[in-house]
């Protein structure tokens, strides 16, 4: 397998599994009970492309970093997604559930759906754990376009299965379950990236 393969489908599987239970489904599937479905697909997949270049920017901009350097950010960045995602994953209470039976989808035009459903994306995915992830492996790899590529497949597959699915497949999912898996995998990508500093 190329390194540009392994790029695209480490950065689709890690995004896949760190936004199946996060905002970015929910927050898909409630704009999809309130505007038509292809206005909100187009909406966040709007929104994941532009989110999606600006991690890959930062991502790059660390590559031109000391390796050693690289490592420790990386790591930092992968520790940074751990603690999110094991904070939401161990947190107590049920797990949140929205409110998407009221009323179905609201006489709005195709434009100002896509609008909404763009920027209420677009604002949910600053500093999240994917946008962190797609940065680490993007200075870890050396493979923006393929890095960028498979996160973007990534989310966007998130958003079509909320889309399509609804609110059902919300019910057979475990998000906490999901978000602790992905956090641990986190920190295991952290101590690697922390360990290669040290014996780099």
């Amino acid at each position: 397998m190329s390194a540009a393969l392994i790029a695209f489908v480490t950065a689709f599987a890690l995004v896949m599994a760190v936004e199946l239970p996060d905002k970015t489904f929910v927050a898909t599937l409630v704009l999809t009970t309130r505007f038509p479905a292809k206005a909100v697909l187009a909406g966040v997949a709007g929104a994941f492309a532009v989110q999606a270049l600006i991690a890959v920017g930062f991502g790059s901009v660390l590559t031109f970093l000391p390796d050693q350097l690289v490592s420790v950010v990386v790591g930092v960045l992968f520790g940074v997604g751990a603690a999110m995602l094991l904070r939401e994953g161990f947190r107590t209470g049920d797990d949140d559930s929205h409110d998407a039976s009221r009323g179905g989808a609201a006489p709005v035009t195709f434009r100002r759906a896509a609008l909404t459903s763009f920027g209420v994306l677009f604002a949910a995915e600053w500093g999240d754990a994917s946008q962190l992830a797609t940065a680490g492996l993007v200075a870890r790899s050396a493979q923006p376009l393929a890095v960028g590529l498979g996160s973007f497949a990534a989310l966007v597959t998130v958003a079509a299965l909320a889309v399509l699915l609804g609110r059902k497949i919300r019910t057979k999912l475990r998000p906490r379950l999901l978000q602790r898996i992905a956090g641990f995998v986190f920190a295991g990508l952290a101590v690697l990236a922390f360990g290669s500093a040290v014996l780099g």
